[in-house]
Parts: C-alpha cells; structure tokens; sequence
C-alpha cells in the first residue's frame, strides 16, 4: 500500500510526445555534425568559398559553378545550419505543451533555439570579417555550447520533474567540477593553438600571432591532467558504484582517445583529418561531462523510494 502511495507521485514524470526523442537525438547529432562541416570548412580552405552573407555571392545564394569544390563545402556547412534550425523549433515547439510540468526541458530547448539563431549570425561575421581567428574560436567554442546543452536535454528527458538532490559524497562533487573546468581550459587552449597553426580557412588569412609550438605544448598539459582526474573519478565511483560510472567511463574513453589523436597529429604535422577528428571529439568529450554532472543528483522523490 506504501509503495503505491509513492509511486503516486505529483512529480510523476508526464508523458513525453511521440517524437521528442527522436528529435532531440537529431538535435544532438546535427549539432555535432556542424562542428564536423565546419572542421571541413576550414580544414580545406573553404572558409571563403562563399565570400558574402548571408547570399553566397552577391548575386546568388547558392555557390556559382566557377567556385568549385571550396563554394560546395561552405555552402554545405550553411545548409545544416538550417537544419539544426528546423530541428530546434520542432523540439521547442513539442515542449511547449509541457513547459509548466517540464520547465527545464521547456528552458534547454529554448536555449538552443535562441543559441542556433545567434550562431548563424556569428558564422555571417566570421565571412564578413575574413575568417578572423578570435570569431573562428568563439564561433567553435559556441558550438561546443550547442552540443553541450543538446546532451543535457536528453539527459533530463529520461528522469522525472521536480526537486532534485545530490546523490554523491561532497568531495566527489566537488573534484567533478574541478574536472570541468580543467576540460573548459584545455578546449580554450585548444582553441588558441589552432588559431596559431596552419589550418586557417583560407590561405589569405592571418593568425592570431601566437607561437603555435609553444601553444601545443600548453595545450597538452591541461589534457593530461583531465586524463589523471577522469580516472580517479571513475575509480572513486566504481569503489563506491555512484550514479555517474558509466558516463565517467565513456568520457575517459574519449579523452583516452582524444589524447592518442592529438599527439599523432603534432607529431605529424597536423593532418587536417585527424585535426577534424580533435575538433569532434573535443565536443563528445564536453558532451560526456556534461551527463557526468547531471548524473551528481537525482530527483528526490526517486531517491525517497530507493
């Protein structure tokens, strides 16, 4: 009888419409995805194959023949931006409905709407400012925002509403956090090396004017420490089975592997796949912790009846 009165509960998780999930999958995968176009964009000299905004030319929308593969590219990465818009005002518009029972799925999805239209008009003043490095970065880190966000609406979409409360010990919330910030510095840094390297979107393009060898090497230190912590993190939750295990192994999976990546590509000369590969996995990576903090509390009904 107790049991049924719990199960009763008024933050009983409301029913999700039909096609939210699929949806917010897509969102999820786009969001990527454009960080994989734009890697493309610039990994190949496209970053001006369509010179103006928001028309390609200034006579046409889509690319002219006489601009070639690079006009395509660019163009591509353009066209997704539509989609990711198309699947944000779906997904906002499926939560609507559920905005006083769901407000923090209402919140996220609203969110990524506003954030898809801003990134459009960023990656409008990244062509009309000739690819300048710092809106390259910002652009990209923005992204990783995008994606980031995407991840933690489909985290809250499978638990309940309602007050949430920490499930884990202080200590371990604490260097979780920590964690993140070490991940926030080594995407930052990131960011900067590439901004000094050689893959700048268009050969006339200038760098931001730091030492890109220096810069590598800065970037990797903060890399391995959110290595070495990742692993005490999963250590710690296995010893103690905490809720955040499992998605603590899979962003030490993609760190392990994110680590691997870069090294291969500074000792060879940055490849431009394996550079496009860092770049997407840096996302994932992102993605990953961001689950990983969600996962430090529970709802507290849920918890109750545990």
């Amino acid at each position: 009888m107790s049991h049924t009165r719990r199960s009763a509960s008024p933050h009983r998780r409301p029913a999700l419409p039909r096609f939210l999930p699929t949806l917010a999958w897509a969102s999820f995968v786009a969001n990527v995805g454009i960080i994989a176009t734009g890697g493309a964009v610039r990994l190949t000299g496209s970053g001006l194959g369509c010179p103006t905004w928001p028309l390609c030319t200034p006579e046409s929308l889509v690319p002219t023949e006489e601009m070639g593969i690079h006009g395509i590219i660019e163009f591509g990465n353009r066209t997704l931006t539509g989609v990711l818009g198309i699947l944000a005002i779906l997904v906002f518009l499926l939560v609507w409905r559920l905005r006083r029972e769901r407000r923090d799925l209402f919140v996220l999805a609203a969110v990524v709407l506003v954030g898809i239209v801003a990134q459009a008009v960023v990656g409008g003043i990244t062509v009309l400012t000739a690819l300048n490095p710092i809106i390259v970065g910002f652009h990209y880190v923005a992204s990783v925002v995008l994606v980031c966000v995407t991840a933690a609406f489909l985290g809250r979409m499978r638990e309940q509403p309602g007050p949430r409360e920490r499930v884990v010990p202080p200590g371990f919330a604490i260097l979780t956090h920590v964690n993140s910030l070490v991940l926030a510095v080594t995407v930052f840094v990131g960011v900067l090396t590439t901004g000094a390297g050689p893959h700048s979107g268009d050969a006339a393009v200038g760098r931001n004017g730091f030492d890109a060898v220096w810069l590598s090497h800065v970037h990797a230190w903060p890399g391995y420490i959110l290595t070495a912590l990742t692993l005490s993190l999963l250590i710690w939750a296995a010893i103690r089975r905490l809720r955040p295990l499992a998605w603590l192994g899979a962003l030490l999976f993609i760190v392990a592997v994110q680590v691997v990546v870069g090294i291969y590509q500074a000792r060879n000369g940055l490849p431009p796949f394996a550079v496009g590969v860092h770049m997407v996995l840096a996302s994932l990576a992102a993605a990953a912790q961001t689950l990983v903090i969600l996962r430090l509390k529970r709802n507290a009904s849920a918890t109750a009846t545990n």
